[in-house]
């Protein structure tokens, strides 16, 4: 009786084992079957899994995402929410909640984690701010450069307005003092050379901001009178700042070209010491026949300022006259230098080597040099102050044509003006020689050419025969000279 209590005791544990171990690991349920029918103690093996599945996430480092598995990790996600409801206290970690994710992996095999940590606490740092320096804030004192060159621009502009409106008033006010004086001496003032006729403009031409010209003619024994008005740079800033350090005042230059009938052969010249030192220097003229230094004028009463070059002495005496004098005497603060040649060619020229020079052409010229009073502080009351030296040009030119040289002086002069020539000839000689050379030479290379050209060989040999006949006769020629000169010597 106790064997069988003893057997029934086992076969009732497999019975009830039996259902329980086919509703576990069955994974398909039958139609009358409800999942609320399981006790909930029969998920305790699933929350066992997952506990062991969670430490295993604290040491092993994330799996790498497979495309193809996306939808079972899906299913996982789903099944591991409905898990958590009773086991979320095993994903959290109470002792270190500030702990950074990345110090549960490999070093090693995670690289710029670190560099990602040290970033994240510069951030906390707090923010530091710099004052920027003086040359980089907005402000005037960043934009002086610009300052000075605005400025400087609009210096400039207003300078050369004012420097060119006060040029013109003063030409202006040089005209209107002396236009009755020129229309009353010449038929023609202020030509401008635009037409084919002579017109008479009655005005000045400008020539540029500082430079007007006056163009007159229709008088007797000259051709014509051109007078230039050289007046500062005043519309040049630059200028106007020179000339602080160094003034200097404006000019009136005035050049009468005579015909050749009317003025006889000598060279004249009176001025500042200077003046005349530079002439003598620069002008042909007064270099070739003035050679002597330049003489005091005290003989005629002239100021100790003023030096007189001349050709002669009798051309002196004659150009030297009382009225002359007066002219000069009581404006010789005004006078640069006045300059009478019949030789007049303007300054020297250098010509380049290997050129024939050349007799420059000459023309019986007089000129006139006058300083402006103010010596740069000029006004245009200052202007009527040149009235009497125009009236002292206008003698000149009468004063010249009637001035005639006597037998010995015009002797004299023929005389300076052949050794000029003669000297002149000798400086270019050797020149001269060269330049005939390289003609000879560049004759004989063209004939060689147009001989060698020729196509026909007879016509080219007659060519070659007919150079050696003429070459063989100027050899000839220079035999029978070298005879004669001999003979002659004999």
């Amino acid at each position: 009786m106790r064997s069988a209590y003893l057997l029934l005791i086992p076969t009732l544990l497999l019975l009830l084992a039996f259902p329980v171990s086919r509703g576990r690991y069955n994974d398909d349920f039958d139609d009358g079957e409800d999942l609320a029918d399981f006790d909930d103690n029969d998920f305790a093996e699933f929350e066992d899994m997952n506990d062991e599945l969670a430490a295993e996430t604290e040491t092993a480092p994330p799996p790498r995402a497979n495309p193809s598995s996306q939808p079972e990790e899906d299913e996982d996600e789903d099944e591991a929410t409905v898990e958590l409801e009773d086991g979320q206290d095993g994903f959290e970690d109470s002792d270190n909640p500030d702990q950074d994710i990345y110090s549960k992996y490999d070093q090693e095999e995670f690289e710029g984690i670190g560099d990602m940590e040290k970033t994240g606490h510069s951030m906390k740092d707090p923010l530091i701010i710099h004052t920027v320096p003086a040359h980089l804030q907005n402000s005037w004192e960043s934009y002086y450069m610009e300052i000075l060159m605005v400025t400087g621009l609009l210096a400039y502009i207003m300078n050369y307005i004012i420097g060119k409106n006060k040029n013109s008033r003063l030409a202006q006010a040089w005209f209107n003092s002396h236009r009755e004086l020129l229309e009353s001496n010449f038929a023609l003032v202020g030509d401008d050379g635009t037409s084919k006729e002579a017109v008479s403009t009655g005005k000045l031409n400008q020539e540029n901001e500082h430079i007007y010209n006056l163009w007159c003619s229709g008088r007797v024994c000259c051709e014509g009178m051109l007078i230039q008005l050289k007046f500062l740079k005043r519309q040049d800033l630059l200028n106007v700042l020179a000339r602080m350090m160094r003034p200097v005042c404006d000019q009136v230059q005035i050049k009468v070209t005579l015909n050749d009938e009317d003025m006889d052969t000598f060279v004249f010249a009176v001025g500042t010491k200077k003046a005349m030192a530079r002439l003598q220097k620069e002008m042909q003229d007064l270099s070739e026949f003035c050679g002597d230094k330049p003489k005091s004028g005290a003989k005629f009463g002239l100021p100790d300022s003023l030096t007189i070059l001349s050709e002669m002495g009798e051309v002196t005496d004659g150009v030297m006259d009382n009225k002359m004098v007066h002219y000069i005497t009581n404006h010789a603060d005004k006078i640069e230098s006045i300059h009478f040649s019949d030789q007049f060619s303007g300054p020297k020229v250098m010509q380049e080597e290997g050129q024939p020079l050349k007799l420059p052409e000459t023309k019986k010229t007089l000129l006139f040099t006058f300083n402006v009073p103010g010596m740069g502080n000029t006004s245009p009351k200052d202007m009527d102050a040149l009235l009497p030296l125009m009236n002292m040009v206008i003698y000149s030119i009468d004063k010249v044509k009637k001035l005639r040289l006597n037998r010995e002086g015009k002797q004299k002069a023929d005389r300076n003006r052949a050794r000029v020539e003669e000297n002149f000839l000798k400086q270019t000689h050797a020149q001269r020689q060269e330049a005939a050379q390289t003609r000879r030479e560049e004759k004989k290379r063209a004939e060689k050419e147009r001989i060698m050209n020729e196509e026909d060989p007879e016509r080219q040999r007659r060519l070659e025969e007919a150079a050696q006949r003429r070459e063989q006769k100027k050899i000839e020629k220079k035999q029978m000279k070298m005879k004669q000169i001999k003979v002659k010597a004999m």
